[in-house]
């Protein structure tokens, strides 16, 4: 069976989700298109004492598409506590900066350590070049870096207007080469799940990645968040997500997945206690037409925690790939 050239575009634990769910299903030639601007925990660390790129989002990709999944996990996800300068420090993300050091380039040690675990699939990072990223709120007010915008202080903030990419070294941030020609390749497009501004949008303002989508003849699905994020999309309804990314875009998505089951009580009334709360996609409204609307029970709620559950994503995303008409895609 012929699998559909699949590039996926994100960050963070919503495209370790997909990409889990893709990987099983085997129906889908994945390349997964990573956001570089991860400053937070160990990832934050390594990249100011050796100076690399952020591993954090990337490892994650390596591991939802190894079928090694759950024993690397365990060993690659735990943190050194006894010697000083490894404390606090994960195994994988030590390994990808120590690969990347000795091949003598950070795409090189991410192949590698894709190589170790079989990886199904493809992970490029969106840019080889380091940046940081910074959120423009609507009362003029800055935030620099990923983690100070992820995580709010405070009860209080406005609303973020606007995000954009400061380079360290160069004048402007450029796209890994090997993103176009994957964007140029694929059958179809899957932005998302993940953070709004911190995961999905940073992927998108890399010069060149916005010029590749618009011209591709691939479709662009969205997988909707289940939960608004307080900070990033609070108060969000489906609509203004839609209207962020193709505002960026400027085109219009093809397609939106999104979850039709609803959280128990008892969850909803924990996230609320986050300021979070189910996105709600009114699919009466007609803003909604010219848009493939692909929607089932997606949910899942393991350990209290509420996401998209892998494989009923996958699924989902498999009957939107039959209907793809055939020889689609420029490669």
């Amino acid at each position: 069976m012929k699998k559909t050239r699949t590039v996926t575009i994100g960050g963070g634990s919503g495209q370790f989700v997909l990409l889990s769910g893709l990987r099983v299903s085997g129906r889908f030639a994945i390349t997964s298109i990573v956001s570089m601007v991860d400053s937070g925990g160990s990832t934050g660390r390594l990249r100011g004492e050796y100076g690399i790129l952020p591993p954090g989002d990337l490892l994650k990709c390596i591991l939802a598409l190894s079928p090694h999944q759950e024993f690397a996990r365990y060993f690659l996800l735990k943190r050194f506590r006894e010697d000083r300068r490894l404390r606090g420090h994960n195994a994988g993300n030590m390994l990808l900066t120590m690969l990347s050091r000795y091949t003598g380039s950070f795409t090189s040690g991410v192949q590698a350590l894709a190589e170790i675990l079989d990886a199904q699939g493809r992970i490029l990072p969106v840019t080889t070049d380091k940046a940081t990223l910074v959120a423009e709120l609507t009362d003029g007010n800055r935030i620099y870096g990923e983690q100070a915008i992820d995580m709010p202080r405070g009860t209080q903030r406005e609303k973020i207007r606007d995000v954009y990419l400061v380079p360290h070294h160069s004048d402007q941030v450029r796209v890994y080469p090997p993103v176009i020609k994957a964007i140029k390749a694929a059958e179809l497009i899957i932005l998302g799940p993940g953070d709004l501004f911190t995961s999905i949008l940073p992927n998108l303002i890399v010069p060149g990645v916005t010029e590749a989508l618009q011209s591709t003849a691939a479709p662009i699905f969205f997988v909707i968040n289940v939960m608004t994020k307080y900070g990033e999309t609070h108060r969000f309804k489906a609509r203004d997500f839609v209207m962020e990314l193709e505002n960026v875009l400027q085109r219009k998505l093809d397609g939106i997945i999104y979850n039709t089951a609803r959280p128990d009580a008892s969850l909803l009334k924990a996230y609320a206690e986050q300021k979070a709360e189910v996105v709600v996609v009114d699919t009466s409204d007609d803003w909604w037409a010219n848009r493939r609307m692909a929607a089932a029970d997606l949910l899942d709620t393991t350990g209290g925690v509420v996401r998209h559950d892998p494989r009923k994503l996958a699924a989902l995303i498999e009957k939107i790939a039959e209907d793809l008409p055939k020889g689609n895609g420029n490669g």
